[in-house]
C-alpha cells in the first residue's frame, strides 16, 4: 500500500508591507492618503514643517539631528518628515529614472514618480516648495531669514542628471543653489539650506543677537572673533577688546567687517555701497 500524495497546505496571501521611517519625534510612511489618517501623532500645529522627498531617507536627520538643531527638533520647536522616492517607484524594481530624451548621457528622475512623491509630501502644506540645483537661485542668508518667517519649506533632492522639467513647472517649484558647483545629490545641500534656516527660529540660538552680528546679516563679512587666553603663541588679543568701552569696541569691530568684506568679497563690498 503506497501513501497518497500530500497536497501541500495553501500558502497566505500576505499584504505589501509599506516602509516606514522615524526621523525626530515622527514616524513617517509613503502613502496616497492624508498622514493625519494613519497616524495617531499629527503634525505639530506650531512647529515649523520640513519635509524632504529624497531616495536616502536615512541620510536624515543626519548633521540636524545633533547640537542646537538637534535639540530643537527634539523640543518640537521644528518637525521634519522624509518620503522615500522609491516607493513611488515603476514596475517591479521600483524604477525612479529613465533615460534623457532626445539622448544624452545619465539618467533623468521620471516625471510621473517625483509628482506621485511631491504630491504626497506637500499635502495640506502652505510653505514653498524647492529643488536643489545648480542652475537655481543662489542661496543667502536673506533666503534663509525669509524661509524661517514662513510656516516651513518642502526640499526635492535631485540625483543622477536631475529632474523632468515638466515637475517643475507642475508644482510651480522655486529652485535654489547654493554654489557654483556640482554634488551628487541634494541631500547635503538640503541639510545645509535646512541648518541656516532652522538656527534663525526663534528659541533656537541661546543669544538671539548672535544672529545680527554674523556675516551677511547686514551686508557684510563678520568681523574678527577672540576669547581667552589672552596671549597665544606670541600673539595678543587687540587692545580695545579689552579696554571696556563698547563704543570702541562698536566702532573696531565695524571697521574691521568693512575691511574683511572690501579684501574677500568686493562683489558684497559693492552692493554695500549701493544700499547705502
Amino acid at each position: 500500500m503506497t501513501d497518497a500524495p500530500q497536497t501541500p497546505p495553501a500558502e497566505t496571501p500576505t499584504k505589501p508591507v509599506r516602509e516606514e521611517r522615524s526621523v525626530g519625534r515622527k514616524s513617517i510612511s509613503a502613502s496616497l492618503k492624508p498622514r493625519e489618517l494613519l497616524t495617531d501623532k499629527p503634525r505639530l500645529a506650531r512647529a515649523w514643517d520640513a519635509r524632504v522627498v529624497t531616495l536616502l531617507p536615512q541620510a536624515f536627520p543626519g548633521i540636524l539631528g545633533e547640537s542646537l538643531t538637534g535639540k530643537a527638533l527634539k523640543d518640537g520647536v521644528w518637525q521634519l518628515e522624509t518620503t522615500d522616492l522609491r516607493t513611488f517607484g515603476e514596475g517591479r524594481h521600483k524604477n525612479v529614472d529613465d533615460t534623457p530624451s532626445g539622448g544624452g548621457a545619465g539618467m533623468v528622475m521620471r516625471a510621473d514618480v517625483v509628482g506621485n512623491a511631491l504630491a504626497t509630501a506637500h499635502r495640506g502644506a502652505r510653505h514653498p516648495m524647492i529643488y536643489l540645483s545648480p542652475r537655481g537661485k543662489k542661496f543667502d542668508q536673506g533666503m534663509a531669514q525669509a524661509l524661517a518667517r514662513e510656516s516651513g519649506v518642502t526640499l526635492l533632492c535631485g540625483r543622477f542628471e536631475g529632474v523632468d522639467e515638466r515637475v517643475l513647472e507642475r508644482f510651480d517649484i522655486m529652485e535654489v543653489s547654493l554654489g557654483d558647483f556640482v554634488l551628487t545629490g541634494g541631500e547635503l545641500a538640503a541639510q545645509m539650506l535646512l541648518d541656516a534656516t532652522v538656527r534663525l527660529l526663534p528659541g533656537v540660538l541661546g543669544n538671539a543677537e548672535s544672529t545680527v552680528e554674523e556675516s551677511f546679516s547686514n551686508g557684510l563679512l563678520e568681523h574678527p572673533q577672540y576669547t581667552r587666553p589672552a596671549e597665544w603663541e606670541g600673539m595678543s588679543i587687540p587692545d580695545v577688546l579689552t579696554s571696556g568701552n563698547h563704543k570702541k569696541i562698536t566702532q573696531w569691530r565695524q571697521e574691521q567687517s568693512e575691511r574683511i568684506t572690501q579684501e574677500r568679497r568686493p562683489d558684497l563690498w559693492q552692493a554695500h555701497l549701493k544700499k547705502d
